[in-house]
C-alpha cells in the first residue's frame, strides 16, 4: 500500500505544522521520518551536544505523535538510503516537509532528494517555515513577506493520524557512536517545555528583557531562553510572534484603563524585534548557503590575510587568555552551552580584532560550543563580528568596557574564574595591575595562578581595527559590499538622528 512520508527535520513538533497537518487529512497511511544522518556527524560544525539535544526532543515528538495513533522512525542512515529503504518497503507515493535552511551540505542533499523523488515519480512537497522566503533575489520585499506569513493563523496538531507502525529501532547516541558532552543547567527538550519557557517568559521573566538581556548573569533568567527550542524546531517563530503580540494587546488596553505596565512593552517591543532579526539572518543563509565557508566580501577577507596562531587560539578557545570577563563568558559557555547574544558578539570580536584569528576557525568553535547552534544566525553574526562583510559598522568591543558595564563587581567572573576568587573589586577587571603584595595575598600571581594577558587588549583591538578598515578600501572592494548590501542588507529605515560628536552611519542595523 502506498504510503506517505512526514519528513521531520528542524521542526519536531505537532503544533503549527503545515507538513504534518496536510498529510493527517489526507487518504494514506503516514509514515513520520526523522533522521541522524552521517554526513551530517561528520560537518566540522556539528558537537555530541546538538546531536543528544536533537534526539531528546525527537523523542518527546514520538510520544506526541504516538497519542495519535502515529509514530516516529528515528533512523541513523543517509537521506537517499533511508527513502529508498521505505520505498521499496511500502511504496512512498508523497513526501511532505518543511524548507529547511541550512549550509551546503544539507543544500546539497535536498538537491539529490528531489533528483531521487522525480526518477522514482514521487512527489516532494515543501512549506514554507518561519520567516524564511525561498527564492528570493534580493531584500526590497523581504520584510513585507515575512510579516504576512507571521500573521497567518496557527495550525491545531492533529488530533488522529492513520499512521505507519514500524519496529524499526530508533536511534540513539550509543548505536550511532556517539559519546555525550556533559552540560549543566541543561533545558528540558520538546514542545511541551517550548511552551513551558515562553509563558514563564511572558508572565514573569520577561519585563526586564530590554535592558538585561546584555549582562551575561541577568540574561540567563530574563532573555527569552528559546534559543534551543527554535534550533530544533520544537515551537514556530510564528508562534512565539503571536502569542507575544497577544500579550502586548493586553498591556497597551491595561495602560489604556490606567494600570501600571511596568517595563514590559519596552521589553517585548524589544524582543519583537529580536524575533525579526532571527528571520533576517536566517534569510542570509537562505540565500546564500556558503556563508560557513566564504566570506561575503572575499575580498576583504583576503586583504586581511588572517592566519592561525595555535597559542593565541588555545587561549581563546579554553578561556585563559588572562582577560577575566572573557576567559569567564568562554568558561560559562563551554559548561552551560549558552551565552546571552551581545557576549557572543564580545567573544568573535576579541579573536578577530585583538588576536587576528581567522573566522572560520573561531567561528566552527563557537559553533560547537552553542546547544541552540542555528547556522544561519552564527554565520551571520561571524561575518558581521570578524568585519568580513563590508556593509556592517567595526564592532570591537572593549573587553575590560564590557566587563565594567556588565559585571561592576565582578560577581560573573568569581563565578567561572575560580583563580580571580579573593581579588578585590578594584582589580577584578585588570588583575595585571594588582600590586605584587595583594597578589600573594590573595593568592593569585599573575604568571603562575591565572596567565597574564595573551595581548595588551586596548593596542591589539585598535591596531585590527586599523587593518580592518585598510582592507576595506579600494574601489573594487566598495563595489563587492554595494553588492552584499543589494543581497543582504537590512531595508529597516534607519532612524534619523541629529549630527554631532559620536554620530555615525551604519546601514545595518545591530541586533542586540
Amino acid at each position: 500500500m502506498a504510503i506517505e512520508v512526514v519528513w521531520f527535520k528542524r521542526d519536531l513538533r505537532t503544533s503549527d505544522h503545515s507538513p504534518l497537518f496536510e498529510a493527517s487529512s489526507s487518504n494514506l497511511p503516514v509514515l513520520c521520518l526523522f533522521l541522524v544522518e552521517p554526513q551530517r556527524l561528520a560537518q566540522p560544525d556539528c558537537d555530541p551536544i546538538h546531536i543528544e539535544w536533537e534526539l531528546d526532543c525527537a523523542y518527546e515528538l514520538r510520544k506526541k505523535l504516538e497519542a495519535t495513533g502515529a509514530n516516529l522512525d528515528i533512523m541513523h542512515k543517509d537521506a537517499l538510503e533511508a527513502m529508498e529503504e521505505i520505498h521499496a518497503k511500502h511504496t512512498i507515493s508523497r513526501i511532505r516537509s518543511h524548507e529547511e535552511t541550512g549550509t551546503s551540505w544539507s543544500f546539497d542533499r535536498d538537491k539529490r532528494v528531489s533528483e531521487w523523488c522525480v526518477d522514482n515519480k514521487v512527489e516532494w512537497i515543501e512549506y514554507p517555515n518561519n520567516g524564511v522566503i525561498r527564492g528570493m533575489k534580493g531584500r526590497d520585499k523581504w520584510k513585507t513577506s515575512r510579516d504576512r506569513r507571521m500573521g497567518l493563523d496557527l495550525l491545531a496538531p492533529p488530533k488522529r493520524i492513520a499512521g505507519v507502525q514500524s519496529k524499526h529501532a530508533n536511534a540513539t547516541m550509543q548505536s550511532i557512536g556517539m559519546s555525550r558532552r556533559q552540560i549543566i543547567h541543561r533545558p528540558i527538550p520538546g514542545q511541551d517545555a517550548a511552551m513551558d519557557v515562553l509563558r514563564s517568559f511572558l508572565s514573569s521573566r520577561g519585563e526586564s528583557y530590554r535592558w538585561s538581556m546584555s549582562s551575561p548573569s541577568l540574561a540567563v533568567d530574563n532573555c527569552s531562553r528559546l534559543a534551543p527550542y527554535f534550533s530544533t524546531g520544537c515551537i514556530s517563530v510564528r508562534r512565539v510572534v503571536q502569542t507575544t503580540s497577544s500579550k502586548m494587546r493586553r498591556l497597551k488596553e491595561a495602560r489604556s484603563r490606567g494600570e501600571d505596565v511596568g517595563g514590559w512593552l519596552q521589553s517585548l517591543s524589544s524582543f519583537q524585534s529580536r524575533l525579526a532579526w532571527h528571520c533576517h539572518f536566517m534569510q542570509k543563509l537562505e540565500m546564500e548557503p556558503t556563508l560557513d565557508t566564504r566570506a561575503q566580501n572575499p575580498l576583504i577577507d583576503r586583504g586581511m590575510n588572517r592566519e592561525m596562531d595555535e597559542e593565541r587560539f588555545r587561549a581563546w578557545s579554553e578561556g585563559t587568555t588572562g582577560w577575566p570577563f572573557f576567559d569567564a563568558c568562554m568558561r560559562s559557555l563551554i559548561a552551560t552551552g549558552w551565552i546571552n547574544f551581545r557576549m557572543r558578539a564580545m567573544m568573535m570580536s576579541a579573536a578577530s580584532y585583538n588576536l587576528w584569528l581567522p573566522w572560520r576557525e573561531t567561528g566552527l568553535h563557537l559553533a560547537r560550543q552553542f546547544l541552540d547552534y542555528e547556522p544561519g544566525i552564527h554565520w551571520s553574526q561571524v561575518g558581521m563580528q570578524s568585519g568580513t562583510t563590508g556593509i556592517n559598522t567595526v564592532r570591537a568591543y572593549s573587553v575590560i568596557k564590557q566587563g565594567r558595564d556588565h559585571d561592576p563587581k565582578g560577581t560573573f567572573i568569581r563565578n567561572w574564574v575560580s583563580e580571580m576568587g579573593s581579588v578585590p573589586d578594584k582589580y577584578i577587571h585588570e588583575p595585571w595591575k594588582m600590586p605584587q603584595e595583594i597578589q600573594n595575598e590573595v593568592d593569585c600571581v599573575i604568571g603562575k595562578h591565572y596567565p597574564s594577558p595573551i595581548v595588551d587588549e586596548a593596542s591589539a583591538r585598535k591596531e585590527g581595527v586599523r587593518r580592518t578598515y585598510a582592507a576595506r578600501s579600494g574601489e573594487e572592494t566598495r563595489e563587492a559590499s554595494k553588492k552584499v548590501y543589494q543581497k543582504h542588507g537590512s531595508r529597516r529605515r534607519p532612524a534619523v538622528r541629529r549630527r554631532g560628536r559620536g554620530a555615525r552611519d551604519s546601514r545595518q542595523a545591530k541586533l542586540f
